[in-house]
């Protein structure tokens, strides 16, 4: 088997990439601004995701394209330039797919796209979106553009994916860091839902798809626990052999700083060390059910997120990240 691969230098499509070599694959990588590895079997090329002349003979011959590109979180770029990635993007990987004979196309959405599930319970596949900031809302665009290609004829799948983390991701590094050095409360009473994924759960749910997704659908993929901001960063500090923070933030004047903060910091083109979208976890609850992945993928997630956190802090301590 042939895969094509956008996004491969990121945290989970760099996982991704090494799953599929080790299992035999043919693997291909877009490489944009940051490097892939060609020592791990790799075939590197170098381009745009816009580009969909390029990527169309790049994918030659190949039987899944794994789409992951996109601009990610509170960077500098502004609405405009999240939705020329993430929805101009996707349009030009499924237009070059097409035109290359691509057999099956499986898109990473977010979780974000929901925006806020405001029940307490777990949010099923048919949960109305409800995007909240500039990367969640053109994410929702692309998800739309990956179903409007299926509506066509084209095979595609698409994966919301829950709150990811695992060896060698940088941006949840950031909470096991402060979870270990006992600077991070949660904000308001901590009661914000999420479901956490472990990379290598993650990855077996999209190889699932790939092989068993049914075309047109979204599939969700998280772990089987819905813990709260709460239990998440008391889990994690537990990891980091520190006592978690028993008080909170209040929420108001908590957003009401980001949303000061993100403003002016975006008038000198950098991005805020607090602003709406690095808050978003604490106050905008997303959990994912995963129902139907089980029944229609098989998918079962193997870790929890107490054994996968202390997996997660001596792979970081190993690297000397913490």
């Amino acid at each position: 088997m042939r895969a094509f691969i956008t996004g491969a230098s990121g945290f989970v499509g760099s996982h991704l990439a090494a799953r599929l070599v080790r299992d035999g694959w043919q693997v291909s990588a877009l490489v944009h601004s940051r490097a892939v590895d060609s020592a791990e079997g790799i075939e590197r090329v170098e381009g745009d995701i816009r580009d969909a002349a390029l990527l169309a003979a790049a994918m030659k011959g190949a039987d899944v394209l794994f789409h992951l590109a996109s601009a990610l979180g509170a960077s500098r770029l502004g609405e405009e330039g999240f939705r020329a990635i993430n929805a101009g993007g996707t349009r030009a990987a499924l237009a070059a797919a097409g035109e290359a004979g691509v057999k099956r196309v499986v898109h990473f959405s977010s979780a974000g796209v929901l925006g806020h599930v405001a029940e307490r319970r777990a949010a099923a596949e048919d949960h109305a979106p409800d995007p909240r900031d500039a990367y969640d809302r053109t994410k929702l665009e692309g998800e739309r553009i990956a179903l409007e290609f299926s509506g066509k004829g084209m095979d595609v799948v698409v994966l919301r994916p829950g709150w990811i983390y695992g060896p060698g991701d940088r941006r949840t590094l950031k909470l096991f860091r402060a979870a270990a050095r006992r600077r991070i409360p949660v904000v308001g009473r901590g009661r914000t839902l999420q479901t956490p994924v472990y990379i290598d759960d993650l990855i077996d749910g999209t190889l699932r798809a790939a092989d068993r997704g049914r075309a047109g659908e979204i599939y969700n993929l998280a772990g089987t626990e819905v813990l709260s901001v709460r239990e998440i960063v008391a889990i994690a500090a537990e990891a980091a052999g520190a006592k978690p923070i028993r008080f909170g933030v209040p929420a108001l004047p908590t957003k009401a700083a980001a949303w000061i903060l993100g403003g002016a910091f975006s008038l000198i083109g950098r991005e805020a060390p607090l602003n709406l979208s690095r808050l978003a976890f604490f106050v905008h609850p997303k959990p994912l059910d995963i129902r139907k992945a089980a029944a229609e993928l098989g998918y079962a997630p193997a870790w929890d997120f107490r054994r996968g956190a202390a997996a997660t802090v001596a792979w970081y301590r190993a690297q000397e990240w913490m």
